[in-house]
């Protein structure tokens, strides 16, 4: 019998390319490749006809090769051809020719009077029926025919060197002489009493389509199962970290709500007393603060930060970017001096630190600060002051350099890091792992579906701003054909001329061979041309951060009418009188980074224009695009963007720490992510530390992934 942590390699009937194969697909022990779940699945039983017309959804058929051929044109560049015939339909019936172009050893593997399964789109080519670079299976009569063909059968990711024949081959044999007591999945009976072997062996090669559904969901609960639990074991682990109050009377912040030129909306009150209730306790905050771009999340963030400060104690600020960074500094500079709170800036291109306004002074001079603020210096605040250095700073601003730079924090009390989804979770952990543990408030403007707010985020409470300030000015959304230029510059001038300013975004700095995409640096000088006598500038991420910050000076002060940049402004750029957004080859943006973009106008009170340009006239490109057009809701474009372009790593598993996805997909199988997480959360709340007979065996499931033991975890 084979054990399942058997290695590959002491299976002396596999020969040694297979071997090598398997290792380049990460298959190097038997655990790994029972794991490795087919991708789809196709009914052999019986095949179509071959279609007559074009189909967007790619089919499985079957026919017998009468013919090849191999053709060149342009030099070097071949199509291979072969013409299929289904032997048994009638006479009538059209050939099917299946082209692989430039794929040299497609043409060594083909040859006229064999079998062929196919499966891709037939598309109509003149008045041929044909199917660019299908996946293919040549059908042989051997003695292994029953695993092949007239059945379900299996099709998995697979590489060059090991066709999915042979792949299904090894794995069909495996679990001939595999130990079935060595199956087992962890699922809590409450969850699924469904049998781990029967769920393995039947999701490879399934009776039926009814026994592969459900043993496709046992399998994909236990997968989301186990990431669950080590969600709730990072939950379990942070509630018990040893953490300190964090929250001062709120006086600072009173006077700071007072001084606001508009009145807070109910959702930003609402994430305000959240936030107040965490840092309040002694243990860790730690929220994640969801709001569209141009929501307010800021003024929430500088709420938070008032009530760490008016308590003694530090907080840092961090932002993904240059620009953001030195931002979120000038528009906390302008709020918070005037309350006399102290800010520095920490990035890899600048450290300076305000003028001398330090919130706490050494003797009477921090009762008469306390006293300007209208309170008295409470005893806890007094004692928590008495550790940091006199002219320590309040608030630390800057980029990721913050983790790396030698920034002397001598209090910290709160961590707010921005557009959290550019930082891993391995970052965030180095600045929140010191002790005694701060208060952590992440954010984000890039509208996250719920599944993925569940496993990401799942170890963060959730607080969301759904709600738009009342004196934000209107986006109008506009797609428009790359020929409807002359009629763009004319609008773009009119805004101009009435005083507004406009962005102009590429997707890329300079001209690429490959890409057939208009550049930054290339079209600048056309716009200068095109808009003077307006000034032009141009934006890249290569410009120095000094330069850059001067550009963005002269565009803020108004001396720069017109910004021609790339997507270095995704995030966080607010300048009220920037009314116009001009995209060049939008369809080369991912629908959520055009909403995030989008999101840098309409931050004033006049009506606001993102002109979306496309030189791509497909049906895909119209359907992303319109969207926009439809709606200004983020979380809406977010839903619609995961339609679009399927889950794909959207977990970023790299950024979150977590175990990668197998089979389970976090669209599709989204009820099951929920029924999983009340399980492990349930599991949690009533047996921390795992110690029931009935819990134990869950231990490993955390302690497999973290790479520790069980006593580090509890």
């Amino acid at each position: 019998m084979m054990e399942i942590s058997q290695p590959l390699a002491e299976l002396d009937w596999i020969p040694r390319p297979r071997l090598l194969a398997l290792c380049r697909l990460g298959l190097e022990t038997v655990e790994d490749l029972l794991t490795h779940y087919p991708r789809r699945h196709e009914d052999r039983h019986q095949f179509p006809e071959f279609p007559r017309e074009e189909s967007d959804t790619s089919i499985c058929l079957c026919g017998e090769v009468v013919k090849t051929s191999l053709r060149r044109f342009g030099g070097w560049k071949k199509i291979f051809e072969a013409t299929l015939h289904q032997p048994d339909a009638n006479a009538l019936s059209q050939p099917l020719v299946c082209r692989w172009f430039n794929l040299h050893y497609v043409q060594k593997m083909i040859a006229t009077g064999q079998r062929l399964v196919v499966f891709g789109k037939p598309r109509l080519r003149g008045n041929r029926i044909c199917m660019d670079h299908p996946e293919f299976e040549v059908i042989e009569n051997d003695e292994e025919m029953s695993i092949h063909f007239r059945r379900i059968t299996p099709i998995y990711p697979a590489t060059e060197g090991l066709s999915q024949r042979a792949l299904r081959g090894i794995i069909y044999r495996i679990l001939q002489h595999l130990d079935n007591e060595r199956l087992e999945t962890l699922l809590p009976a409450a969850l699924d009493g469904g049998d781990g072997t029967i769920a393995i062996r039947t999701v490879h090669f399934p009776e039926d389509w009814e026994s592969l559904s459900a043993a496709r969901e046992h399998l994909v609960l236990s997968e989301f199962f186990a990431m669950q639990m080590l969600i709730a074991a990072r939950r379990a682990e942070s509630s018990v970290r040893a953490g300190a109050a964090h929250c001062g009377r709120g006086e600072l912040l009173e006077k700071f709500l007072r001084s606001l030129p508009f009145e807070l909306t109910d959702a930003q009150n609402r994430v305000i007393a959240e936030i107040r209730r965490d840092l309040a306790a002694n243990h860790p905050m730690n929220r994640l603060l969801q709001g569209d771009v141009g929501s307010g999340k800021t003024v929430v963030a500088i709420a938070a930060i008032l009530l760490a400060i008016e308590a003694g104690f530090q907080a840092a600020f961090m932002a993904p970017t240059q620009i953001l960074a030195e931002q979120h500094y000038a528009v906390l500079r302008r709020w918070l001096e005037p309350l006399r709170v102290r800010l520095s800036i920490r990035t890899a291109a600048r450290q300076e630190e305000s003028g001398p306004l330090p919130l706490f002074e050494s003797g009477n001079a921090r009762k008469e600060s306390s006293s300007r603020r209208g309170g008295v210096t409470s005893t806890r605040d007094a004692c928590a002051t008495q550790t940091r250095r006199d002219d320590a700073p309040d608030v630390i601003i800057g980029t990721h350099a913050l983790l790396y730079e030698t920034v002397s924090f001598s209090n910290l009390g709160l961590v707010v890091i921005d557009e959290q989804h550019k930082f891993g979770v391995a970052q965030r952990a180095r600045l929140t792992s010191r002790e005694p543990a701060p208060d952590v408030l992440v954010m984000t403007a890039t509208p996250i579906p719920r599944t993925l707010t569940m496993t990401v985020y799942g170890d963060l409470d959730v607080s969301m701003i759904d709600e738009m300030p009342r004196n934000r000015g209107k986006i109008i959304t506009a797609v428009r054909d790359e020929s409807k230029l002359g009629e763009v510059l004319v609008f773009l001038r009119t805004q101009l001329e009435s005083g507004r300013q406009i962005y102009v975004i590429y997707p890329l700095i300079d001209e690429s061979e490959k890409l057939n995409a208009k550049a930054a640096a290339a079209e600048y000088e056309t716009w200068r041309e095109r808009l003077h006598p307006f000034r032009c500038e141009l934006l890249h991420g290569r410009i120095p951060a000094p330069e850059k910050q001067e550009i963005m000076e002269r565009f803020r002060g108004g001396e720069t009418k017109a910004l021609i940049s790339t997507t270095v402004l995704e995030v966080g750029v607010d300048i009220a009188n920037a009314t116009v957004m001009l995209i060049e080859n939008a369809e080369r943006f991912g629908l959520a980074q055009l909403h995030q973009l989008r999101g840098r106008i309409g931050r004033g009170e006049h009506k606001s224009y993102c002109i979306l340009l496309s030189s791509d006239p497909s049906k895909e490109t119209a359907a992303k695009l319109t969207v926009l057009e439809k709606t200004s809701n983020g979380f809406e474009v977010a839903e619609a963007d995961w339609d679009l372009r399927g889950p794909g790593d959207l977990l970023g598993t790299a950024q979150s720490g977590l175990p990668a996805l197998k089979i389970g997909n976090l669209k599709r199988d989204a009820h099951l992510m929920r029924r999983a997480r009340a399980a492990a959360m349930s599991i949690f709340a009533a047996d921390p530390r795992l110690e029931s007979a009935e819990n134990q065996r869950f231990r490993r499931l955390i302690v497999e992934q973290e790479g520790r033991t069980f006593s580090n975890v509890s």
